[in-house]
């Protein structure tokens, strides 16, 4: 699987077909991130977002048919960086753990610029019931997308663990990442020196334990292990976020006005 001939898919009511409708989209986008850092994610409304953009609130509904829509688009926007920045390293590295520190380091170094922002996020993603949840139905899309990453991580590798292990280590891979970004939103230390530490050692202990994983002794208490976290259960990486208007109005993704 190469992750990188990936088009990115963003959630939205209508693709724009055109350089202009491109660039408009693009300016209800960066609008729409200033306003949710300097006046919070719950005190920005469309409305705002369309008056700030200088366009129509109807012309901005044409491009997000919510706010929570362009959240989305964000994590979209965001995943395709974190894409780029680990072409090079995917193309070139056949460790495992050496490509599994690149990939996680690179996450975290094309988040920097939003760190601020990302604290003011964390509380509505936060909200299990919230669809800004990285867990929920509508972040399925690109959920699947950073699944599909490490699906390469692992796949790319030179010794790739035998299943069912290698079938299920690119989602657990992803829940450590959403460890590591809970705990980067967190970090007060200087350029967030404490989460790279935490990435080093970590992803250290993670490449030990896959191929310990190998040997006929442990292969057992790892099938176990897997029983157990399919017995709790673990978000699907499937379905897409939701795009007709009956769809929204059922998630209560439309923001009122």
């Amino acid at each position: 699987m190469n992750v990188f001939n990936k088009a990115s898919a963003v959630p939205t009511l209508s693709t724009p077909a055109t350089p202009k409708g491109e660039q408009t989209r693009a300016r209800i986008l960066e609008t729409a991130l200033r306003l949710f850092r300097e006046r919070g994610y719950e005190k920005t409304t469309m409305r705002l977002v369309a008056q700030e953009a200088g366009i129509s609130l109807g012309n901005a509904y044409y491009y997000f048919e919510s706010k929570e829509l362009l959240i989305q688009a964000f994590y979209a926007w965001t995943h395709q960086e974190h894409l780029e920045a680990c072409r090079g390293l995917l193309e070139r590295e056949r460790e495992f753990q050496k490509r599994l520190v690149g990939v996680i380091r690179a996450k975290i170094n094309t988040s920097m610029p939003y760190h601020r922002f990302s604290r003011l996020l964390f509380k509505a993603a936060a909200d299990p019931h919230s669809p800004l949840n990285p867990f929920s139905r509508q972040s399925g899309l690109v959920r699947r997308q950073a699944v599909d990453l490490f699906v390469e991580v692992v796949e790319g590798s030179t010794k790739p663990p035998a299943d069912p292990l290698r079938e299920r280590l690119p989602q657990l891979l992803w829940l450590y990442e959403m460890g590591i970004v809970l705990f980067w939103i967190h970090d007060d230390s200087p350029g967030c020196d404490r989460t790279y530490r935490l990435i080093e050692r970590t992803c250290e202990l993670i490449g030990r334990l896959v191929s310990l994983a190998r040997f006929p002794l442990i292969r057992p208490l790892v099938r176990t292990s897997l029983e157990l976290l399919a017995e709790i259960g673990f978000p699907e990486v499937s379905p897409e976020a939701p795009r007709s208007g009956e769809d929204l109005e059922e998630t209560g993704l439309v923001d009122p006005e």
